[in-house]
């Protein structure tokens, strides 16, 4: 954990974020992921919040109706709006980058409806 704080502190000083942005993580059965994901969140959330850096966070939900305009899209759809949005070549890679320039996107535009 301790590794991981340094570690954001270190991606903060060097790209100097405007804010933090996350996906709700919603959890079933695996309680011990879901208690390492927490642990490793808040110790995120906790350099973040040192840093002074604001912290958005959406449900999947959220992200795939932004993105897609359906709130039940699976991980192809999200992927193929995410390279027609920011107009890429190729597909993100790993799948999480796709999912994270999702969030990203689901940010921006949620931040445009708040300046209208």
């Amino acid at each position: 954990l301790a590794h991981i704080y340094i570690e954001i502190l270190r991606i903060i000083k060097k790209w100097k974020p405007d804010c933090l942005v996350t996906e709700r993580q919603i959890f079933g059965a695996n309680r011990t992921t879901a208690l390492d994901v927490a642990k490793a969140l808040g110790v995120v959330l906790l350099a973040t919040q040192a840093a002074g850096i604001e912290w958005h966070e959406y449900t999947p939900n959220e992200v795939k109706l932004t993105v897609t305009g359906s709130g039940s899209a699976d991980k192809k759809q999200i992927e193929f709006m995410v390279i027609r949005i920011l107009n890429l070549k190729i597909a993100p890679k790993p799948d999480d980058v796709a999912d994270a320039l999702a969030i990203a996107i689901c940010h921006s535009q949620h931040e445009k409806i708040k300046r209208i």
